[in-house]
């Protein structure tokens, strides 16, 4: 061992000691350690796509948006000229706040390679620049009933098969649109469309390995190629505009002020079919602030991203049972500490273990207490429901996560290691040809458009976790244009 060096600065005789390890107070973790750690599950949970992957998400999408056209066309329900939200992973990883308890449990590697959720008006109301005041008086908060009053006759006429009828004293007739019988329809009309579709398949058309209704959402996993992709279709009801119940939220100072203006957050919102603990299903939607989120998400710093994806994948596991917990009270919960501390501490790219472990910190206070206010609308409780049994089961779950992180997060590591692993087993096996788009002619497959995968990539890879708006047009599905936030391809 070397002997210590003598101090320049210290007087005679005393000796510099090495600097000791940073050290997490609780758990005794070195911060060292949970910053390589988080580094490690980073780097195989977002994997790189090469361009054969990349034009298989492309086929994916194409078959996709060309099923919703059909869709459309059977009677014309759908709007003609309709705005889709795609978003990057599924139900089940909180992208949207929809509740898991009636979705069955799909898992990746297993099931699917990539994920991601849909939003697909069933009506649009875009011609108000006003707040907008929905109908509460009969739900709990971030919910709201729909009546098709807002709406024109042929409106009424087309969607009241789908709604709940409330006829009054004085003799008129409420149409109030029902989320489960939108769904109901949603479902039967796309199984309707994919019977058809596969009665006269095509080259190079994606195989549709299982369409399941879970609650009020259609999951479709598709094969592609080498791969097997899980779209969660959510039937959504779209709004221009902000609504009058968070126009509170609009008055407070908040981590994007300056970042991104007011008009890209509050462009638009919508309602989704999930009800609250004691609501009524058949009528009850919930807000839901997804197309903000977007926004959101472009001023977050990727080493506070790394902390929510590594803290997402440990307690998606750990608190399946009971599904108290949903990944979106963690975003939540994420967006809450961005306005709460400096933006210069959460830029540090270093820190990505200080914010793991103040995630999972700030989810065990909120269990402890009962209490996860909504972060658009404040006065919304998203735990208030969950009984004291419940709360503190979690919580001393997570208590075991924190006095030792680092186990925890080499667990989750050993889980994406192993559903990569399934993934290129399956693609071993033989499912590794190349396949044509759908457009193309059924020449030589194995020369795709070096343009348009070049093209594909770009998008992929550099635009992790992002969301992508896509316009349509369902009489010529060949041509979708997409956003990717805010630019348009």
């Amino acid at each position: 061992m070397a002997a210590p060096l003598a101090s320049k600065a210290g007087s005679a005789g005393t000796t510099s000691k090495p600097p000791f390890p940073e050290l997490d107070f609780r758990s005794g973790a070195r911060v060292e350690e949970l910053n390589k750690l988080i580094q490690e599950f980073t780097k195989h949970d977002q994997r790189e796509y090469d361009d054969q992957r990349a034009l298989e998400i492309h086929t994916a999408k194409d078959f996709i948006f060309s099923m919703l056209g059909m869709v459309q066309k059977l009677d014309q329900k759908l709007p003609v000229a309709n705005e889709y939200l795609l978003l990057s992973g599924g139900v089940r990883e909180g992208v949207v706040d929809i509740d898991l308890d009636e979705l069955n449990v799909y898992a990746r590697g297993t099931d699917y390679d990539m994920d991601f959720t849909l939003l697909v008006p069933a009506l649009k109301l875009h011609d108000r620049n006003q707040p907008v005041t929905l109908d509460m008086r009969h739900s709990a908060l971030c919910h709201s009933w729909l009546s098709l009053r807002l709406f024109d006759e042929g409106t009424i006429s087309k969607w009241k098969d789908c709604c709940t009828i409330v006829d009054h004293i004085n003799g008129a007739t409420n149409y109030f649109f029902s989320p489960t019988k939108v769904a109901d329809w949603f479902y039967d009309s796309i199984s309707i469309v994919l019977s058809e579709i596969q009665k006269k398949p095509q080259r190079g058309m994606p195989k549709v390995e299982k369409v399941e209704k879970n609650g009020t959402i259609i999951s479709i996993i598709l094969g592609v190629g080498s791969s097997r992709m899980l779209y969660d279709i959510v039937p959504v009801v779209s709004f221009k505009g902000w609504p009058a119940v968070a126009q509170s939220w609009l008055m407070e100072n908040h981590f994007w002020d300056g970042k991104i203006t007011e008009e890209e957050v509050i462009s638009g919102f919508y309602l989704v079919p999930a009800c609250s603990y004691k609501g009524k299903k058949d009528n009850e939607w919930r807000l839901s602030f997804a197309r903000s989120e977007v926004q959101l998400k472009k001023c977050i710093s990727s080493s506070l991203m790394q902390a929510y994806q590594a803290c997402k994948a440990i307690i998606i596991k750990l608190l399946s049972r009971p599904k108290a917990i949903s990944p979106y009270h963690l975003r939540s919960m994420m967006l809450w500490a961005c306005d709460r501390l400096p933006a210069n501490y959460l830029a540090q790219e270093d820190y990505a273990a200080h914010f793991l472990l103040g995630l999972i910190d700030d989810l065990q206070h909120c269990l402890v207490n009962k209490m996860c206010p909504n972060y658009f609308i404040p006065q919304c409780n998203m735990l208030e429901h969950l009984s004291e049994e419940t709360v503190m089961l979690h919580a001393r779950k997570l208590s075991s996560v924190r006095s030792d992180p680092a186990d925890h997060l080499r667990t989750a590591i050993e889980h994406v290691k192993a559903a990569n692993r399934l993934t290129l087993e399956l693609q071993r096996r033989g499912s590794t040809t190349s396949i044509p788009s759908p457009q193309s002619d059924g020449g030589d497959t194995n020369q795709p458009d070096d343009r348009l995968a070049k093209k594909l990539q770009q998008l992929v890879t550099e635009n992790p976790g992002k969301s992508i708006s896509v316009f349509i047009n369902p009489d010529d599905v060949t041509r979708p244009h997409f956003r990717i936030d805010d630019k348009f391809f």
